[in-house]
Order: structure tokens, then sequence, then C-alpha cells
């Protein structure tokens, strides 16, 4: 069930971010031909970063489900057991609670920009743009829990997630033949 849900939630955030992709890339083409044409959009820059700024923390949350992230998993396995375990608990705590901090606080300035707008699109409410941050760390916080148990079999294994994948591949190669 565990994976079931971790993969739909992959999916979910995979076509979030092909969408995410696509506007930006549709918003950047645009700009550029209305420059050309000496009639810049006045929107354009602002919205994009907005884009970006989207796809950065959705993207994080697709990382962390598949455990793509920055991580230091070869200096995590030449820690000797149960000291690694320790310090794999002792990181994901700090992982998380970092995250947690995050929604909080972006929560906090949800509140704080109740009433405000965007400068060029002065209908857009700058609460909804900012919205990524508080929903961006949950949605981190909970692909971070989905993809705990596996990073945590691998560990305890002494294997990294990377390591389990080559196998797994492996493993399907030669079962085609």
């Amino acid at each position: 069930m565990l994976d079931r849900l971790s993969s739909t939630i992959a999916h979910l955030l995979e076509w979030i971010l092909i969408l995410l992709m696509v506007l930006l890339t549709v918003i950047v083409i645009l700009a550029v031909i209305y420059r050309k044409l000496d009639a810049s959009l006045s929107w354009y820059d602002e919205v994009a970063s907005v884009t970006l700024a989207w796809i950065t923390y959705y993207g994080g949350a697709l990382a962390a489900l598949k455990r793509k992230h920055i991580g230091f998993d070869t200096l995590l396995l030449a820690i000797p057991m149960p000291l690694r375990m320790v310090a794999t608990a002792f990181a994901e705590i700090c992982v998380l609670a970092f995250f947690v901090l995050l929604a909080w606080a972006g929560w906090r300035v949800l509140l704080v920009l109740e009433g405000d707008s965007l400068v060029s699109l002065t209908w857009v409410p700058v609460q909804f743009t900012q919205s990524v941050i508080p929903v961006g760390a949950a949605l981190f916080i909970l692909c971070e829990l989905l993809s705990l148990p596996s990073y945590w079999r691998a560990v305890s294994r002494g294997k990294s997630l990377e390591h389990m994948e080559i196998e797994a591949e492996i493993a399907a190669e030669m079962k085609k033949r």
C-alpha cells in the first residue's frame, strides 16, 4: 500500500512539474516574442519567477520521494553499525524538523500577506503565489516519510538506494534473458 501511495504521489508530482515547466516555457517564449515586437509584457518576469519557485518546491518533494536530493550516503555507510542507524535517525529528524519549521513559517508568511496582490497582476493574491512554501514543505515531509522505510532498510544493509536500484535493474535484465 505504501508503494502504491508513493507511486501515485510521484506521478502526480511529475505531472504538476511537467505542466509548470511547459507553462514557464510558454511564458518565456511569449515574453521574448513580445519584446522583439517592442511590446514587452509587464507581468512575465513576476509570473516566471513565481513559476520557477513552484517548480523548485514541487521538484524538491519529488526528489525527496525518490531519495535523489543531496545526501552523504557514502559517509553514512562508512559509519559502523549500530552508530550508522543512530546517525541516520538523527539526519532524518533534522531534515523533518527543518521542513516542519519551514511549513510553519510559510503559514505565518501567508497570514502576513493577506490582502496583498502581485504588482503586475493585481487580481492575483500574493497568498496564492506564496502558498507553495507551506504546501511544498508539507509535501516534502510526506515524501520523506514515505521513502523512509526503504531508505532505512537499505542503510541497515550497508547499501545506498542507488546501489539497490542498480541491483534491481540487473535482476530485471537477468529475468528478461
